[in-house]
């Protein structure tokens, strides 16, 4: 779990490090145990302002590509020394008038244990269309969490940061975190 301190300090880095002309905006860094990921937002395409829905939506996906292409080189060059300074991949989005779009990001395996009925569901998810695969089925279903519980979720959050914050506070923490390399599971004897 990464602390607010820590996020605010990866996003000052990004802000930092980015080259000035690169987006309009930094509009989000997240991170997480395998994946930082960088959206920021760029320029929309000038077009006449009787241009159609289609015209615009082409023109937009047109620009994402655009700077996808343009700016790979520079963005690979703050990736690779962000890779190396904090340990996690560096995926990229941007934001184009009312579209995000995510270039190439991190899809992580997740190891989990289901009985019956939570499998039952995921099938009901694929026969139904919803899914083509039980883990399709189950990244569609954190997806619905996540869109419901978000200001739960959030709270949680900022609960376990407290709770690190409190453990950095303990007995050890004027020792330097020492452990006491004399205890150990087995009796003593004496």
């Amino acid at each position: 779990m990464i602390t607010s301190e820590q996020r605010e300090k990866l996003r000052g880095w990004f802000a930092g490090r980015l080259p000035d002309d690169l987006f309009e905006q930094l509009t989000e860094v997240t991170v997480d145990r395998e994946e930082i990921t960088v959206i920021g937002r760029i320029p929309g395409p000038r077009l006449a302002e009787d241009a159609s829905d289609a015209e615009r939506d082409a023109a937009v996906q047109g620009r994402i590509q655009e700077f996808r292409e343009r700016t790979r080189q520079d963005r690979m060059a703050v990736a690779r020394e962000a890779e190396h300074r904090f340990g996690r991949k560096v995926s990229w989005g941007v934001e184009c008038g009312a579209e995000r779009a995510l270039f190439t990001h991190v899809a992580a395996p997740v190891m989990t244990r289901l009985r019956q009925p939570e499998r039952q569901v995921l099938d009901t998810l694929i026969a139904g269309g919803v899914a083509r695969s039980r883990s399709e089925a189950l990244a569609w279903c954190v997806r619905l969490v996540q869109r419901h519980t978000d200001d739960w979720l959030t709270e949680l959050r900022e609960s376990l940061e407290h709770v690190q914050r409190v453990r950095a506070q303990g007995p050890d923490a004027e020792a330097g975190q020492a452990t006491d390399e004399s205890s150990t599971d087995e009796p003593k004897d004496g």
